[in-house]
């Protein structure tokens, strides 16, 4: 099971949201760069990197800066937030970016994620399903469809996605644990393709429970900034 460690971008700074709520944030490191550089000097191989700004605006906001941590760190990275046209996509694999992550729009234009597929492969595209109360939210979680997470994910599988992350918006940022039991009935349903967890991890404790389900990978953020899992103990699950 990898671990990822997570960026979160907003206003160009390294933060932590609870529950995906804008008006609860956090500035974890004001220098993102140097939070990349923490995580690659640790002997961090890949890192989750979500571009906040982009999810409210629905463009790639902070494409700039994130393209400088690929080159600057040389870390494998995978981003989110924003991501609507396939020249986005393009852009972000042409200076490097290892695999770009769908959400909003993997519900709102399925035809995208096709398209996107054929156009880059699966191995470079990821589709993020954000659920709350096992229902998509879409807009940075500040809309909420009629679609359950397993629905969706069965029909991505269908298409030929091979990775997803899955976070449960109700425990992402709270150190209340993971959604297990999605977790468990999200691999369980899908055929192929892999999930990603993320949201809710409080401890080694949930990595090692964690780590006994069919995951390809597990993102750690909270967790990790208020110091309850160190950066030894990541590397040590297979950061």
């Amino acid at each position: 099971m990898q671990i990822l460690p997570a960026i979160d971008i907003k206003d160009g700074q390294a933060v932590r949201l609870f529950k995906g709520d804008f008006a609860q944030k956090t500035v974890v490191n004001p220098d993102v760069l140097e939070q990349a550089r923490i995580f690659k000097d640790a002997g961090i191989d890949f890192i989750h990197v979500v571009d906040l700004d982009g999810a409210l605006d629905g463009c790639a906001t902070n494409r700039d800066l994130i393209a400088t941590l690929k080159v600057a760190t040389g870390l494998g990275v995978e981003v989110g937030g924003g991501i609507r046209t396939l020249e986005q996509i393009a852009d972000y694999l042409a200076v490097g970016i290892d695999r770009v992550i769908i959400g909003s729009m993997a519900v709102k234009n399925p035809a995208f994620v096709k398209a996107a597929l054929e156009q880059f492969g699966a191995d470079k595209i990821v589709v993020g399903i954000d659920a709350k109360n096992g229902y998509v939210a879409t807009e940075g979680w500040l809309e909420t469809s009629t679609v359950d997470y397993i629905s969706l994910a069965k029909e991505m599988e269908k298409m030929g996605v091979t990775l997803f992350v899955y976070t449960d918006v109700d425990r992402d940022g709270t150190l209340t644990g993971p959604n297990i039991e999605h977790y468990k009935l999200l691999t369980e349903k899908l055929t192929t393709a892999k999930v990603i967890a993320s949201g809710g991890i409080a401890s080694s404790r949930d990595l090692e429970e964690l780590s006994q389900l069919d995951l390809a990978g597990t993102i750690i953020g909270k967790a990790y900034y208020n110091g309850n899992i160190s950066l030894a103990e990541l590397k040590a699950f297979g950061g």
